[in-house]
C-alpha cells in the first residue's frame, strides 16, 4: 500500500488505547481498514503515570492495526484530552502582502502565526491554534477569506495550550512505540467530527463527553468550539462506588455498571437476580439492579451538577438552541438522558448516534473522529521538539514472549 494513501489516529485513553487506520475518500469520507484496541494501564484521569507500560499499550493497540490493514504504521495523528488543556482567545493582525490585495494561503499562514503570539506560563506550551472567525478590513464573520480582497486580515482565535510535561511524556510514549507524531488533535474537535450535525454547532450545542478518568464539556456555536472544560470525574468513579458499595473487586464492579447499570431509580429492577462475590468470600449472593442504582444515581447526578456549573462559566445558565449531546461509555446507560435533562431543565438532550464508515461500536468513536477531522482540516504540527526524532521499533509483544521462552529452552 501507498503510504501516502492512507491516514492513522492515536486515542491514548484512561481506559484504552485506540488505533484507527484508513484510507481517505475523495467525498471527504474515510474508509476504515485498520483497528486497534489495547487496555490502558499506564494512564490516570487522561495523564500519563506510567510510561512503560503506556508504551506497551501503544505498541499492542498499534501492532493489531498494522496486522487487520496488512501495512506498517509510522507516523499518525495524536488525540489530545484531560485536565492539562487550556483555551486562551487571541487575536492576529497582518498586512495583506500581494499588490492586486488578494489573500492568499501565505497570508493566511501569517495571521495564524501572528495570533500565535501570546503570553503564556512558563509551564505551558501551543498545541494547535483554531480560527473562530476572520476579519477583513473590518467586517467580521468570514468563514474563510482565501481569494477575497483586502488590505487588512484578523483573526480571532482560540489557542490551545497544554502543560509542557503532560505533553511531552505522551510524544515521548508515541515516539518510543516507533511512531513519528504528525499532528495534535483536540479530542473534542475529533469527537464533534461524528457526534454534530452542522445545523447542531452552528446554532449552539454542548458536547458532554462522559470518560473513564475525566468528563468533558465543550461548547460549539458558529460552527466553531468555543469554550471547553474538564472536570476529574467520570465512569470510573462510579465503578469504585459500586465496589466499595457492594463489597467487590474492580473488575467485577466495572462489569455490573456495563450490564446493568441505570442511571435513576425509575428505569431500575427491583427483583434480586444479579449474581455477586463479595472480596473474600467466596458465597454468591443476589442483588438487584435498583440495589446498584442506590450507588450510581448519585454519581450521575454528581457529574450533571458540575457539568452545569461549569456551563454557567462559559455565559449559559441554560442549554443553547440546540441543548446537549451525551457521548462517552457511561452515556449508554438506562435514563441518562431524562436525569441530564432535569439538571439542565430542557427537553434538547439526546445520545449522540454513531455509525460511521461501517463501525457502529462507539468503543473507536473518538479515533474515527480523529481520522475524521484529519482529512477535513490537515492540521499542523505546533509542537516541533523530539517529536521526529523516532527510536527504532523493538520486536512486538509476541515476539519478545517468544525470545524470552526460547532463552529459558535454551
Amino acid at each position: 500500500m501507498n503510504k501516502k494513501n492512507y491516514i492513522v489516529g492515536i486515542d491514548v485513553g484512561t481506559a484504552e488505547v485506540r488505533v484507527g487506520l484508513g484510507e481517505p475518500r475523495p467525498d471527504g469520507t474515510v474508509n476504515i481498514i485498520g483497528l486497534g484496541l489495547s487496555p490502558s494501564d499506564g494512564v490516570r484521569k487522561g495523564i500519563i503515570v506510567d510510561l512503560e507500560k503506556t508504551v506497551e499499550s501503544i505498541l499492542s493497540a498499534v501492532e493489531e492495526a498494522e496486522r487487520m490493514a496488512g501495512t506498517k504504521i509510522e507516523s499518525a495523528y495524536v488525540g489530545l484530552k484531560g485536565l492539562n488543556i487550556d483555551l486562551v482567545t487571541n487575536r492576529g493582525v497582518v498586512a495583506v502582502t500581494s499588490e492586486d490585495r488578494e489573500i492568499r494561503e501565505e497570508d493566511l499562514e501569517r495571521v495564524m502565526q501572528a495570533a500565535k503570539v501570546v503570553a503564556l506560563p512558563m509551564d505551558r506550551e501551543i498545541v494547535d491554534i483554531i480560527p473562530r472567525e476572520y476579519i477583513v478590513d473590518g467586517f467580521d464573520g468570514i468563514r474563510d477569506p482565501l481569494g477575497m480582497l483586502g488590505v487588512r486580515l484578523e483573526v480571532d482565535a482560540l489557542v490551545v495550550t497544554s502543560l509542557i510535561t503532560s505533553l511531552h511524556n505522551l510524544l515521548r510514549c508515541i515516539n518510543r512505540a516507533g511512531i513519528n507524531i504528525s499532528g495534535l488533535v483536540l479530542q473534542a474537535l475529533a469527537n464533534a467530527e461524528v457526534s454534530l450535525t452542522p445545523d447542531e454547532r452552528d446554532l449552539g450545542v454542548f458536547l458532554i463527553d462522559i470518560g473513564c478518568g475525566t468528563t468533558e464539556i465543550a461548547l460549539f456555536q458558529h460552527g466553531k468550539l468555543q469554550k471547553l472544560a474538564v472536570i476529574p470525574v467520570g465512569g470510573d468513579h462510579i465503578t469504585t462506588d459500586l465496589a466499595a458499595g457492594l463489597r467487590i473487586n474492580h473488575q467485577a464492579a466495572e462489569e455490573l455498571k456495563r450490564e446493568h447499570a441505570a442511571a435513576i431509580q425509575s428505569y431500575a429492577e427491583s427483583e434480586p437476580k444479579i449474581e455477586v462475590k463479595s472480596v473474600g468470600s467466596n458465597e454468591l449472593r443476589l442483588v438487584s439492579e435498583r440495589e446498584l442504582t442506590a450507588f450510581i444515581e448519585p454519581r450521575i447526578q454528581e457529574i450533571f451538577q458540575i457539568a452545569k456549573e461549569e456551563m454557567i462559566k462559559m455565559g449559559w445558565s441554560h442549554l443553547p438552541p440546540a441543548g446537549a449531546v451525551l457521548r462517552g461509555g457511561v452515556s449508554s446507560m438506562k435514563g441518562i438522558t431524562e436525569v441530564a435533562g432535569e439538571f439542565f431543565e430542557s427537553d434538547q438532550v439526546r445520545l449522540a448516534d454513531f455509525d460511521v464508515s461501517g463501525i457502529q461500536s462507539p468503543t473507536y468513536s473518538t479515533v474515527i473522529g480523529l481520522l475524521y477531522y484529519v482529512q477535513r482540516y490537515q492540521p499542523r504540527m505546533y509542537v516541533n521538539e523530539r517529536t521526529k526524532l523516532v527510536k527504532k521499533r523493538g520486536p512486538g509483544l509476541w515476539q519478545r514472549i517468544k525470545d524470552w521462552m526460547s532463552d529459558i529452552v535454551d
